[in-house]
């Protein structure tokens, strides 16, 4: 029962996190101007995206909590990931933005290294989250350069 409430707990605390940082620091009008590359994806994927991965994060957490494992990797990804969005949409600071996504990308991989050797679950359910964030990551790169 311990360990339950624990997931739910680390579940709870991320998603509620990432929604408090996202209905806070929203795009706006500032990135609806902006020039946007070919491959974007729709508005409405995002919110759709990020909380299932932030629930999967959640999750992993817990796991590395009650079962040990890279905890300072996933502590250290949480926080680039929870800085990206005051970053570029409150601050409007790309370049910024675009330096903590790319950390975020580099601490997901050795996350993904690290977690494997030990708990191949976690790593694997790191796999999406990398997937989304390598698009973010290019997305940021593309923003730059078009605006």
């Amino acid at each position: 029962m311990r360990s339950l409430i624990t997931y739910i707990l680390f579940v709870v605390v991320v998603v509620g996190i990432g929604m408090f940082i996202g209905t806070h620091w929203q795009p706006g009008e500032w990135y609806a101007g902006l020039q946007k590359p070919f491959f974007t994806p729709p508005n409405a994927w995002f919110p759709v995206v990020w909380t299932a991965l932030y629930v999967i994060i959640g999750f992993v957490g817990a796991r590395i909590f009650t079962q040990g494992g890279p905890g300072l990797l996933w502590a250290l990804q949480l926080v680039l990931n929870f800085a990206w969005t005051p970053v570029f949409f409150g601050a409007h600071n790309m370049v910024a933005g675009v330096a903590i996504i790319a950390a975020l990308w580099l601490t997901i991989v050795a996350f993904i290294g690290r977690a494997w050797a030990g708990d191949k679950l976690s790593a694997l359910l790191f796999v999406p989250y990398l997937a989304w964030v390598t698009v973010a990551l290019a997305l940021n790169g593309a923003l730059i350069l078009l605006n």
